[in-house]
């Protein structure tokens, strides 16, 4: 029972130490609530999707993280945008893949995390919503070095990403698109207005920094 207890210690230590060593995901939590102190006008509750959003400041787009996995609609994170630049670049809506959805002019896009009832110690704050993704699907956050930003895989290469430091980046927000879905419905990155078509410097799957395309929707909220 003695060689027991203490193998349960040991891996007790050991979560409570891959915890602390965790920088990117405790990090992530320290700068997405300094933008939500910094922007609470931007910030609401979303009832629709049981969850919470964050606005363009000129509501272009909302990023939206769920409450609770377990109760969320289609998606858990998602994106929603204006389709007007898109259609207007050529887009044609029924050939976009299944997790698209349109309706009275606005996109939607995203993934489900889990189907996990959230239980949560204390008051459901946008902030604990978002820590709830940290604690359970740690691997849907990252790090983007070439922005210094932090971000929210919302599947299929779609994120919302944040600076790390807003006081000294001039991205404060970011809302990433994968264009490839686009393109291949229609869109000519070339006509696109509002959003940015540019290479962005990532990790692939082997740690290794590569250049793939993405639509870019930044803003300074600073």
């Amino acid at each position: 029972m003695k060689l027991i207890a203490f193998f349960v210690l040991l891996a007790l230590l050991a979560i409570s130490a891959c915890s602390k060593l965790d920088v990117v995901g405790n990090d992530s939590v320290r700068a997405f609530n300094d933008l939500l102190q910094s922007e609470p006008h931007l910030v609401t509750e979303d009832k629709p999707n049981n969850g919470w959003s964050i606005t363009a400041p000129d509501g272009s787009a909302r990023f939206i993280w769920s409450k609770n996995f377990a109760e969320s609609s289609s998606f858990d994170v998602m994106l929603e945008f204006a389709a007007a630049p898109f259609i207007a670049a050529g887009l044609d809506l029924a050939k976009l893949p299944d997790n698209f959805f349109f309706q009275c002019g606005i996109l939607t896009v995203g993934t489900k995390l889990g189907n996990e009832s959230l239980h949560y110690k204390g008051e459901v704050t946008p902030l604990a919503s978002y820590e709830q993704i940290v604690r359970l699907k740690r691997g849907s956050i990252g790090y983007h070095g070439e922005l210094d930003h932090y971000g929210i895989s919302l599947g299929n290469g779609n994120m919302f990403e944040w600076a790390k430091n807003m006081t000294t980046n001039d991205k404060d927000i970011v809302f990433v698109l994968n264009p490839d879905p686009f393109i291949a419905a229609g869109v000519d990155p070339a006509r696109i207005e509002d959003w940015v078509f540019a290479k962005v410097t990532v990790d692939d799957e082997n740690g290794k920094p590569i250049q793939v395309d993405k639509f870019l929707r930044p803003f300074n909220l600073k």
